[in-house]
């Protein structure tokens, strides 16, 4: 791993969404994601892997239910041994889909999490089996409906990637076209009090920029909605990834703080404080 030039100012971020290879799509150790986070200054690291889900659902881009125990113990070890250098701490990205409600909220209580995450994740078979009826506008505008729900539920700090349906047919996304129907979703959201992620990793996906877009951000300030960031690491190098240009766009929305959760409280930075604690990154280290 190439070093980092380092900075001076205290570290104040946490890097609020990173996976481990329970989820069978991401690569490397808790340690070793931990070492990149302090590499880059960052107070924390949150690990938020894929929640265990019911019958078997996705069981392929996701831990198995059995495996939670092992889930914490990897984050446990990752902990003791970056003790007074990084923060490390236990989340979750939870999956929301109507229905779903108990399973998460007996999961949410089996162990202490720092952070959670609320999902839609309208790519994976089963919910597309059962949503998508071949009108792509219908399910855009399904992805806010349940997007406004899982708010709703309570079960979550921050929605992740909140925008993530533009990937599904980039050149039937039309922002103006559902700009009411966004509005609408974020005006339920807004009353919930629940933050929402910016999500680096959208710069590598079918519509390259980052989750969500800068005029959907522009929609969340102006409703006051909180905004973590998030590289969604499924590889080390990922860690604290394109945050100086995600932290450049929130203040470019008119933001002037940004947010991530201790022990499911929201803490808020002032966005000037947040950009000269981090080193200088190049945006866009690799896949996510």
């Amino acid at each position: 791993m190439s070093s980092i030039p380092t900075t001076n100012a205290a570290p104040l971020l946490y890097e609020s969404h990173s996976h481990t290879p329970l989820c069978k799509h991401a690569y490397g150790t808790p340690q070793e994601f931990a070492a990149v986070a302090l590499e880059r200054n960052l107070k924390g690291i949150t690990f938020t892997c894929h929640c265990p889900l019911p019958d078997g659902n996705s069981s392929h881009v996701r831990m198995d239910p059995e495996q939670f125990p092992e889930y914490l113990d990897l984050i446990t070890s990752a902990r003791e041994a970056y003790a007074g250098k990084v923060d490390v701490r236990t989340g979750i990205e939870s999956d929301y889909f109507p229905g779903v409600e108990p399973w998460l909220e007996a999961l949410h209580a089996r162990a202490p999490l720092s952070h959670v995450l609320g999902s839609v994740h309208y790519q994976l078979a089963p919910y597309r089996k059962h949503y998508f009826k071949g009108d792509v506008l219908a399910y855009q505008k399904l992805y806010y409906e349940h997007l406004a729900m899982s708010a709703e539920t309570g079960l979550f700090d921050t929605l992740a990637h909140p925008d993530l349906i533009k990937n599904e047919s980039p050149a039937d996304w039309d922002f103006e076209r559902l700009r009411d129907d966004i509005s609408r979703s974020l005006d339920r959201i807004a009353a919930t009090g629940v933050a929402m992620e910016l999500n680096t990793s959208g710069l590598f996906k079918s519509l390259p920029e980052m989750n969500p877009s800068p005029s959907q951000l522009v929609l969340m300030r102006e409703r006051g909605i909180p905004v973590v960031i998030g590289a969604d690491a499924h590889r080390a190098d990922r860690v604290g990834d394109g945050y100086m240009e995600a932290l450049e766009l929130l203040q470019d929305a008119g933001y002037a703080e940004v947010s991530f959760f201790i022990d499911r409280k929201r803490q808020d930075v002032p966005i000037t404080a947040a950009l000269a604690s981090l080193p200088p990154l190049s945006v866009g280290a690799g896949l996510p």
